[in-house]
């Protein structure tokens, strides 16, 4: 985390070590990346509610991510208020409106067919929590002086994807909504002009009837997505 002055390198010896006797390691990645597979992104949730402190706890989770000079530029604005939670859904639908009457572009509509996305969003009033993601563009030290953060959609996106892996290991369900342009979010969540909101998750439990795209559970095979160069 920046701070003003703070410009020497200080080693420290490394505080946690984790690693697994080989065998113990393929066994751990196996069963880790099998349970990843029940990961899902559902658009139909339950109301029951969510404590509050398993929220903050996947949210500091995800907040021990890398970034870029580790000046940590992400936001993360847990909303449970029924209120806000209805704004954040009416303008989404405005939004989408628009989107799906043509703004998006064929080609974009024809791939969200069959994922069976549509303008209606009642999962942002039904589910408990909705966690709107916020990147820092840039930071401001507490003598009001402006610094710049490094790698910033790259440290965020990192940060996000383990703030969903935690939310799942937590037993709960979320979706990714990325609102466009929703400049409206800043203001309704008390944050700074520095931030842009990138994404809202929808966080709960899914409903009894919740559903998922079949195309959902293609995911492409390992020797599509990994080369190795052997030594």
């Amino acid at each position: 985390m920046y701070k003003k002055g703070e410009v020497r390198y200080e080693p420290v010896g490394l505080p946690d070590r984790v690693q697994l006797e080989p065998s113990e390691a393929l066994k751990a990645a196996g069963d880790f990346r099998d349970y990843l597979k029940k990961r899902h992104s559902v658009r139909e949730f339950t109301n029951e509610p969510v404590d509050e402190a398993v929220i903050a706890a996947c949210i500091e989770a995800a907040g021990t991510a890398p970034s870029g000079a580790n000046h940590q530029p992400w936001h993360f604005a847990a909303i449970a208020n029924p209120e806000m939670k209805a704004r954040v859904r009416r303008a989404a639908e405005e939004e989408e409106q628009v989107f799906y009457a043509g703004g998006g572009g064929e080609e974009w509509l024809k791939a969200l067919e069959p994922i069976g996305t549509g303008v209606d969003k009642p999962h942002l009033t039904t589910a408990p929590w909705l966690i709107v993601v916020f990147a820092q563009r840039y930071g401001m030290t507490q003598d009001g002086d402006r610094y710049k953060n490094y790698y910033v959609p790259e440290s965020v996106g990192i940060a996000t994807g383990m703030l969903i892996t935690a939310l799942h290991h937590a037993g709960l369900v979320c979706l990714t909504h990325t609102p466009n342009p929703m400049k409206f979010l800043p203001e309704l969540c008390g944050r700074p002009a520095s931030e842009k909101a990138v994404m809202i998750i929808p966080v709960g439990y899914p409903s009894g009837d919740a559903t998922v795209p079949a195309v959902a559970k293609r995911k492409k095979p390992l020797d599509e997505i990994m080369t190795v160069f052997r030594g």
